[in-house]
Formats: structure tokens, C-alpha cells, sequence
């Protein structure tokens, strides 16, 4: 009996991250999440009223994109990483022009 693949929702990515043949779970979920949170953090510094979520989104992008850098083995996970960090900082540094992660409470 063939046994079942898995299929799970970022097996096709998975697939393209791993261009040295080998599986790489961990690293590929951080510049994964890294590029996700990024494009959260800059989708939402577009409005001046979600710099809350731009800004902690910023934040936790850029620490996930740093472990990502430190642990990624292809090129193609470096490069999923920096378009995350990026888009992570400007959601970050807008966020914290419009108002900051505390919202003007401490400050």
C-alpha cells in the first residue's frame, strides 16, 4: 500500500525553499512567518489608526526575520527572510511615525 504524502498548506513553498534536496522544516517556517508578518506590518502601515498592529507587527517580524537569517541554510530562505525583515521594518518605522506600539499612552 503506497503510503499517503504530506500535504500540508505550505508543502508546495516547502518544496521551493528546499533547492539543496534536503528537507528543512524549521528554517523554512521562519522566513515563512518572517515574510507573512512583514507583509502584515506594511499592509497595515498604510492606515494612520493600525499603527498599533504595524508596530508590533514590526517588531516580532524583525526578531523572527533575525533567527531566520541566523539559521537559514538555502539562498532561497535568505531571500524570503529579507523581503520579510523589510517589509517588516517599514511597517515598523511607520507605525512609529503614526503613533507608535503604545498608542501615545506612554508618552
Amino acid at each position: 500500500m503506497a503510503q499517503a504524502a504530506h500535504h500540508g498548506p505550505f508543502a508546495f513553498a516547502e518544496h521551493l525553499l528546499n533547492i539543496d534536496g534536503r528537507p528543512h522544516p524549521v528554517e523554512n517556517r521562519y522566513a515563512i512567518a518572517t515574510l507573512l508578518v512583514g507583509a502584515v506590518a506594511a499592509i497595515f502601515s498604510i492606515w494612520n489608526d493600525m499603527h498599533l498592529i504595524s508596530s508590533w507587527a514590526g517588531l516580532v517580524g524583525i526578531a523572527l526575520g533575525a533567527r531566520a537569517q541566523m539559521i537559514s541554510v538555502t539562498t532561497a530562505q535568505r531571500f524570503l527572510a529579507v523581503l520579510g525583515l523589510g517589509a517588516a521594518g517599514l511597517g515598523l518605522y511607520l507605525g512609529l511615525a503614526h503613533g507608535g506600539p503604545f498608542g501615545g499612552v506612554l508618552g
